[in-house]
């Protein structure tokens, strides 16, 4: 939608499963309030930037994953085969966004201010033990077939089968299931290590946003209210972006054979900002 005279996806993006260095910062749990962010924004129509509160604040759907076991040293890559045994348990995640700050700072380095001002995790890691009862193949065929270091074999089960919600002020918006994801998580920590990244114990890696096929599976506000081109509808209010106060909260879990196993909430309030 930053791109609306060009193809959506890049040419690397059935290849790889593009990504960008984070921090650690700004990562809170559940329940702790988001200011609203302030920064230069510049409309297709504008003659120049300007610096204000973001407008066009938002929300990105996705889980995360915790490292685990003693790490990697610099110059060691993890292959395929052995990512899963690096991967911890995994968290509900809000990477929350402002594209309004997003879409004039991107190009050429990718997003900055406008997503570094906070991200939300559920309070309680899922093992990744305790999710094995739910991996599933991939839904999607990867086509082109992967390059060797990122290719299943066809008989795994690298997706994950996990129910997921958003609630904008109480009212339902998205639902949502990790298994529309393109890559698996092994092959994200596997890329993300393939150049010699080392990583540590307690290192997070987002998904990325989880939007299904179907419009009430959109993962973001961008997405539901299509650039902003329509309104949502929140029980007897509308929105297309986030306003101050409102409150988001994820939800997810799984369930198979009888056994359920939930994530717990990933909330939180936007408070008005400070400029």
């Amino acid at each position: 939608m930053f791109r609306p005279n060009q193809d959506p996806l890049l040419p690397n993006w059935k290849h790889l499963p593009v990504g960008y260095h984070g921090r650690a910062s700004s990562v809170v749990v559940s329940g702790t309030p988001i200011t609203r962010p302030c920064g230069q924004r510049k409309g297709p129509n504008d003659p120049a930037p300007t610096f204000d509160p973001s407008t066009r604040m938002d929300i990105e759907l996705e889980m995360a994953f915790f490292v685990g076991g003693k790490g990697t040293e610099l110059g060691e890559p993890i292959k395929l085969s052995e990512a899963g045994e690096r991967i911890f348990g995994v968290v509900l995640m809000n990477d929350w966004s402002s594209r309004d700050i997003q879409q004039w700072e991107y190009v050429p380095l990718g997003p900055f201010l406008g997503k570094n001002f906070g991200t939300t995790i559920s309070p309680w890691i899922v093992t990744w033990e305790a999710l094995q009862p739910f991996r599933i193949p991939l839904t999607k065929e990867q086509i082109p077939r992967p390059l060797p270091y990122l290719a299943h074999s066809e008989d795994s089960r690298p997706q994950l089968d996990v129910s997921l919600t958003v609630d904008l002020n109480g009212e339902r918006i998205c639902k949502s299931n990790l298994k529309h994801m393109y890559w698996s998580m092994e092959q994200q920590l596997t890329h993300h290590t393939v150049n010699g990244c080392n990583v540590r114990p307690g290192d997070l890696m987002g998904s990325g946003t989880i939007s299904g096929p179907t419009p009430d599976s959109f993962g973001s506000l961008l997405e539901l209210s299509w650039a902003g081109q329509k309104k949502i509808n929140i029980g007897t209010e509308e929105r297309v972006f986030l306003e101050d106060n409102d409150e988001v909260t994820i939800r997810g879990h799984c369930e198979k054979d009888g056994i359920s196993l939930g994530f717990g909430e990933c909330t939180g309030v936007i408070l008005p900002a400070k400029y």
